[in-house]
């Protein structure tokens, strides 16, 4: 280092661990063809110098930004208060941080945002994007189409289409058909449902296998359901509503746990015991919600964390410049019982 720049060189940590300047650039790297022995030595000298790389001029190198965007198309409210997207966040962070990425967090609060969102990706800002836009008239999966960014996508089939498409989904329909089995099992007649938003994939697959394993025609159905937007209070509501209908409701089945928690709001100020009188089941086994319920909730088991996970593994691929076939990948989800049910 001169004495004018404080701040060391590449070269500087190349004199210092006594090998030559590329040796140390492919060592700072993690590149192949260097021993472990020149390696640690490398390290070594950038921790004891300080050493810090210049982000850009690696950039203009390798034309990577080693970062990734998470992109949740949802209005700011709904992602600040869904346990969901809580440990998507969370399980996108871990996982990009293992891998030595940075994460780029955006929020497609309305259609107004999606002009921005795209001009962003298309800047070469970031090497890659996880997106989560569930809901069937969302602009933003069509608009991210033009662009050669990687891109994976997770939860509900953007569009309603998946052709050409990454995306990681649960087994939606399948858990739905899970719950409500566990209720026939248990020897209830007439088990209704909370069903979730139907503009949301998830919510349709889940009413379905509601609807499926009943075997019930559209006049039945349509008795034995209602419609909430995911929330607690959406869901007592919903109940209540239920409850007026159908008075000899033996069971109901929550398209997810914040809505099972206002269900049984609703359950207990009507004087209705849980499981005695009306058996109730969720979905998603959020621990915070389903453990904490009176009584504790049995709920149908989703893990956010595999999701992220794979969506990363795939994204991973294809910035590095494999092809994997675009593909829709169903995670199997589970039933884990509780008081409730």
């Amino acid at each position: 280092m001169t004495q004018g720049d404080l701040r060391p060189t590449l070269e500087d940590v190349a004199a210092y661990a006594g090998v030559s300047r590329s040796t140390a650039s492919r060592a700072l790297n993690e590149e192949a063809y260097v021993s472990s022995r020149a390696r640690e030595k490398v390290l070594d000298a950038a921790r004891e110098l300080g050493y810090s790389p210049n982000q850009a001029a690696r950039s203009l190198v390798t034309r990577r930004t080693n970062a990734i965007a998470l992109v949740l198309s949802e209005p700011e409210t709904k992602v600040l208060e869904d346990p969901y997207f809580a440990e998507i966040v969370r399980g996108a962070f871990r996982e990009l941080s293992a891998r030595r990425s940075q994460m780029l967090m955006m929020l497609v609060d309305s259609r107004e945002d999606v002009p921005g969102t795209v001009r962003f990706l298309d800047g070469g800002h970031v090497d890659g994007a996880l997106v989560f836009a569930s809901h069937r008239a969302d602009p933003l999966p069509s608009a991210l189409r033009s662009l050669r960014l990687p891109i994976v996508f997770g939860g509900g089939r953007p569009g309603g289409a998946t052709r050409g498409l990454h995306l990681v989904d649960f087994d939606n329909e399948g858990g739905a058909k899970l719950a409500v089995q566990h209720l026939l099992s248990l020897g209830r007649k007439r088990i209704g449902t909370v069903a979730g938003p139907q503009d949301q994939r998830s919510a349709v697959d889940r009413l379905t296998g509601w609807r499926k394993t009943l075997g019930l025609d559209d006049r039945a159905a349509n008795r034995l359901s209602e419609e909430g937007d995911f929330s607690t209070e959406s869901g007592e509501q919903a109940m209540i509503r239920l409850l007026a209908r159908v008075p000899n409701l033996d069971a109901v089945f929550a398209a997810n746990d914040p809505m099972a928690a206002g269900a049984l709001r609703a359950l207990h100020a009507a004087g209705r015991r849980v499981p005695e009188d009306v058996a109730v089941v969720g979905f998603d086994d959020h621990r915070g919600i389903a453990e904490a319920t009176t009584p504790p909730l049995t709920t149908v088991h989703q893990d956010p964390r595999e999701q992220v996970r794979q969506m990363v593994d795939t994204l991973c691929q294809l910035i590095e410049g494999e092809n994997p076939p675009p593909r829709r990948k169903v995670l199997p989800v589970s039933l884990v019982h509780r008081a409730s049910a």
